[in-house]
């Protein structure tokens, strides 16, 4: 295991949500799955209780710990995309498994877990500052998932 791992807490469902990250994007998978020796407050010995595995790069663990804690937007995953297929994809893949849109290239999966589908375009736009920058950022703040096309208009005026 990293040194530095996020660890998030489900329900009951980290292993099904791992394994359908591991699905959805690169460098992603679903390592060792961890089963509860004893009996806890919410489940039974031989349960399991934590999954170990990598989104896009990224380690974690997922902890099936109860109903307790829901998950919000305070923590999300950025999947930095390179073009209106690749955001149609991930977007169409969250969304379309039971997830939910949101505003701004915002979207939760079925499992509370916010993503923001974010094409580089739009990231580069909002650097390059300035009037490219205003344009950019009001034309996405129209937009559920981002549409790229859109978003380099306006960055030509």
């Amino acid at each position: 295991m990293s040194k530095n791992t996020i660890c998030l807490w489900f329900d009951k469902d980290a292993e099904a949500a791992a394994r359908f990250y591991a699905a959805t994007f690169p460098d992603s998978s679903v390592g060792a799955v961890h089963h509860a020796p004893s009996d806890y407050p919410s489940g039974r010995k031989g349960d399991v209780l934590t999954v170990e595995f990598t989104v896009a790069g990224i380690p974690c663990l997922g902890l099936n710990g109860g109903p307790a804690f829901r998950h919000n937007e305070a923590f999300s995953f950025q999947i930095a995309t390179d073009d209106q297929e690749e955001t149609d994809r991930y977007w169409n893949a969250i969304v379309g498994h039971g997830g939910q849109e949101s505003a701004c290239g915002w979207c939760k999966d079925r499992w509370g877990i916010s993503w923001q589908i974010t094409p580089r375009i739009l990231t580069e736009a909002i650097a390059a500052g300035g009037e490219e920058a205003r344009r950019a950022f009001e034309a996405m703040m129209t937009m559920r998932k981002i549409d790229v096309a859109a978003i380099e208009a306006a960055r030509q005026g």
